[in-house]
């Protein structure tokens, strides 16, 4: 058994709302083999993990998988269980796995559950499913994990898992984000984080914002400084200096006299500070070892207090105690600290709430200065200090102290934040007292509390989780002062689906929802623009492209065009959307993905339905049955949404139905298309003025047009200003090769990019009323990743549709032979029309140059091309130049040589005038 592949589904997805992954796995030897085969497989594996027990499984209760496994079941299935368990041994709550055929005997896709916030590039899913299939093979080779071997094993994974999560810090603000609805990324397995969308996101790393002053940072960071700009301020401040060598730093020890404190003038979390220094030889010491660039401070009396500023607001006070140890009588001091670092709350560094306690030279000399070493064994209830310094991130530990605070206090710490201009600060303190107001201030000398530093980017664990005392949703109130007003940080949003007519739709409702200045952020096939502007060239309908749109600070609107295989493979990039667009659902990608049938291809576009958000509006078109029946499924919730129907037949029951409820549609009725709201019909413009419609022509076209003004009339837009926006819509240029008309010489060239049996029907019926079915000669390419029925229906249709055809193929066979698609093609098509003419091509250029030929002056030669770039630069290349919205007149004869091919560069541009209504 092996992996074949691994894959992240970093959003919501067909198996579930939350991220998953996705495994591939052979089972080679274990093909067809169920665990009932192997005697005593079920034992030993229960007696290495006993919590398999637990699991439910189908049977919906404790037991129901352990009687899968009595009964037998595929060693696939049994590796998702093994996964989620060694998931939940290291901590990782997950609960979710499925198992389904890929396709292929003896290979399955596991499904497991990710933890919603955990790196999307991380490499924790693979290696627990690797380790689940090492696992399962032990133990049906007769043996299983030792105890020991399988406790290193969930060591090595807890330890992994660990380095690639987010921080205490981090985890706060992402639950605080989360329980107001606010979207939350975060980038790789760093802890920052995306907060919001588009011109309302926000960025966090840790306990700094987007909006942390970099100067207050840099002033924060330089204790010297910091000293300086509080001092002349007012503030209390320990009398000191800076220095930078060992020499000045006796200096000013032999100036303020001791006891004084050596710290770094630029370090953090307590490293290379020294306390209690009272002669030269140790602050010279203590220089040396901290690099030599220090601040000497003469030390203050009274305990460590942290003081949390967010907003120019305190909302959080903490007692530091520095780490120690209790005797009893018996244990050494090293026994001591081992017993206390098993404490599940201690970790490495700031992963957990608590840092484990190092023994180590620092330990060694604050022990001394009491009288003990590290094998040493304290008196009963003895408390032994190991460090000086109370950073949490040294071993100490925290009280909260925050309803104590005295109100001098208070505005003591709010005047130091708005000093060093922090938005978010840590304040620490020495004073005799958090609840006694500040001693008065006098000269330097007579200073005896005050503040000892300032923190930019705090630690936030000690108010989330002290030792002692009430914990503090301090991410909560960095959340609140982000987002003020209460807002969720997101923008409007709508995601487009379907089978056919995406594309369109969503450059369509882009357009129309661009009006008054609104920068709206668009994906599509061709890329993602931002604003009017392409900022990245490719088949954007995945999470990744959606991921651009929403982090743009840019953009105030999105529109994301959401297609089948970003669906399955990743996901969506979005967990709840405002609109919901399906356009319909057809026979297409058959055969792909694990998709077989219309059923499954519905079940995938649901997703789209699933994830409007409640008070959302679904979007759904009438005229499909497929489409129809998403309203019906229960986990589309249509009862809690807006359901509003579009179609090009106005008398269909579904839609005379929800209008007699007093509900909203958009038909097209008496050749208008129209709003109807209960018995209400508000006109929008005329089917024949519609962009694109080639005069109503192209019926597709204004169903597409429904659908956008239905997506735009949801998001607020007024219909006065849909039918000046529609005015403005060039087809030809805002949605190049979908139904592009273009002149070469007399005869007309027609680009689609129809490639299923669906969208040929509705291309063909469109020339059928513009030029009639004789007049046509078609140019096709087809996609080789199609299944022979779905490539068979095509050429039906098209042989229905064209006496005339030049077939070619694709530059990517898609796993085909060169030349296979293109003879299948003709097959069908002359099974269908055995009369038919047709010619084989070798690639497109050489397929158009020989359509036309074919074409009489006055006919159009339809072009299905694979991309458009390179069909659009051909079109340029033989002097075609776009045609505007109506059919070329006939006239004169095309003069060509048949022996050369040459076709001149000579045509006239035809641009009708449109008005709308």
């Amino acid at each position: 058994m092996k992996i074949e592949s691994l894959r992240r589904l970093r959003g919501p997805n067909v198996y579930l709302s939350r991220p998953a992954v996705v495994a591939r796995l052979c089972l080679d030897e274990l093909s067809g083999q169920e665990t009932c085969d192997v005697t005593g497989f079920t034992e030993r594996l229960l007696r290495a993990l006993p919590g398999l027990s637990e699991h439910h499984c189908a049977a919906g209760s404790p037991g129901g998988f352990v009687s899968r496994l009595r009964n037998g079941t595929y060693f696939g299935h049994v590796t998702e269980h093994v996964c989620i368990e060694l998931s939940q041994l290291i901590g990782r709550d997950v609960s979710f796995g499925r198992t389904v055929a890929a396709g292929e005997p003896g290979v399955y896709d596991v499904i497991v559950e990710c933890p919603v916030d955990e790196s999307p590039e991380s490499h924790v899913p693979g290696e627990l499913i690797a380790t689940a299939i090492d696992l399962v093979l032990e133990v049906h080779g007769g043996s299983g994990p030792g105890a020991a071997t399988l406790t290193e094993r969930l060591a090595g994974l807890a330890a992994l898992a660990e380095r690639e999560a987010t921080g205490p810090s981090t985890r706060s603000i992402i639950a605080a984000a989360r329980r107001r609805g606010i979207p939350v990324e975060r980038f790789d397995d760093l802890s920052l984080i995306r907060l919001g969308w588009g011109n309302r996101r926000r960025l966090a790393w840790a306990a700094m914002t987007d909006r942390t002053s970099g100067l207050g940072v840099d002033i924060a960071g330089d204790k010297h400084v910091t000293r300086r700009v509080l001092g002349e301020a007012g503030v209390p401040v320990a009398p000191g200096g800076a220095a930078r060598n060992p020499a000045e730093a006796v200096e000013l020890f032999e100036e303020f006299g001791g006891p004084v404190v050596v710290k770094p003038r630029t370090g953090n979390h307590g490293r290379h500070v020294a306390l209690n220094l009272t002669t030269a030889a140790g602050v010279e010491r203590a220089c040396t070892e901290a690099g030599g660039d220090v601040v000497v401070e003469r030390q203050l009396s009274g305990r460590d207090y942290r003081v949390l500023v967010v907003a120019g607001e305190v909302v959080a006070a903490a007692e530091r105690i520095a780490a120690h140890v209790v005797g009893d009588g018996r244990a050494t001091v090293r026994e001591l600290v081992e017993r206390t670092n098993t404490d599940p709350r201690r970790g490495i560094g700031h992963s957990r709430a608590l840092t484990r306690i190092t023994l180590d030279d620092t330990s060694a000399r604050v022990l001394r200065g009491q009288g003990h070493e590290p094998e040493s064994v304290p008196a009963a209830e003895e408390v032994v200090w190991l460090r000086e310094n109370a950073n949490l991130s040294t071993g100490g530990t925290s009280r909260d102290v925050t309803d104590q605070l005295h109100p001098d206090v208070t505005r003591l710490c709010q005047r130091v934040a708005a000093l060093v201009g922090l938005d978010i600060a840590g304040i620490d303190l020495r004073l005799p007292d958090i609840a006694a107001p500040v001693p008065p201030i006098g000269e330097p000398e007579q200073i005896t509390a005050g503040v000892i530093e300032v923190n930019a980017v705090p630690g936030l664990r000690m108010h989330l989780a002290p030792v002692h005392g009430r914990a503090r949703d301090v991410g909560d109130a960095i959340v609140r002062a982000m987002f003020a007003g209460g807002s969720d940080g997101r923008i409007p949003t709508v995601a487009v689906t379907g089978t056919n007519g995406k594309t369109t739709v969503t450059r369509l409702t882009a357009h129309l929802l661009r009006g008054n200045g609104t920068r709206v952020g668009v994906t599509s096939t061709d890329g993602v623009v931002i604003d009017g502007r392409t900022v990245h060239v490719s088949d954007a309908t995945g999470p990744r492209s959606a991921q651009m749109v929403l982090g743009d600070p840019q953009v105030e609107v999105a529109v994301l065009e959401t297609a089948r295989g970003g669906l399955l493979r990743r996901g969506l990039g979005y967990d709840w959307s405002d609109v919901g667009v399906i356009t319909n659902i057809t026979a297409d990608h058959l055969g792909q993905d694990g998709l077989d049938s219309i059923d499954d291809l519905a079940h995938v576009k649901a997703l789209v339905a699933e994830r409007v958000r409640d008070g959302g509006t679904l979007v759904l078109n009438a005229d499909d049955p497929w489409v129809r029946s998403l309203a019906d499924r229960p986990r589309v919730r249509a009862d809690r949404k807006r359901l509003v129907w579009f179609g090009l037949d106005a008398t269909n029951p579904v839609v005379t139905e929800h209008l007699a409820r007093g509900a909203t549609a958009y038909v097209l009725h008496d050749g208008w298309l129209v709003q109807a709201t209960g018995a209400r019909r508000t006109p929008l413009v005329r089917l024949a003025e519609v962009p694109g419609a080639y005069g109503g022509a192209a019926l597709h076209v204004a169903a597409n047009t429904l659908a956008a003004i239905a997506a735009a009339r949801a998001l607020g837009a007024r219909p006065e200003t849909l039918v000046d926006r529609l005015a403005e819509f060039d087809f030809s240029v805002e949605n190049p090769g979908r139904g592009t008309l273009f002149r070469l010489g007399e005869v007309s060239i027609f680009l689609d990019y129809a490639h299923n049996p669906a969208a040929l029907a509705a291309t063909l019926r469109t020339l059928h009323r513009l030029w009639g079915a004789e007049r046509c000669v078609a140019t096709v390419t087809l996609p080789g990743d199609r299944r022979d029925d779905l490539l068979a229906a095509s050429a039906q249709i098209l042989a229905d549709g064209v006496t005339r055809v030049v077939l070619y193929d694709d530059s990517d066979p898609r796993g085909r032979r060169p030349g296979e698609v293109s003879a299948f093609v003709e097959r069908e098509m002359r099974a269908r029309r055995p009369k038919l003419c047709a010619e084989r091509a070798d690639g497109c250029r050489d397929a158009v140059v020989r359509a036309v030929r074919l074409a009489a002056p006055g006919e159009v030669v339809l072009v299905i091309y694979e991309k458009w770039a390179p069909i659009r630069a051909l079109m340029a290349e033989l002097g075609a130049v776009p045609a505007g919205g109506a059919p070329v007149a006939a006239g004169s004869m095309l003069p060509h040589s048949p022996a050369s091919g040459a076709i001149p560069a000579v045509a006239r541009s035809l641009t009708p005038s449109r008005k709308l209504v």
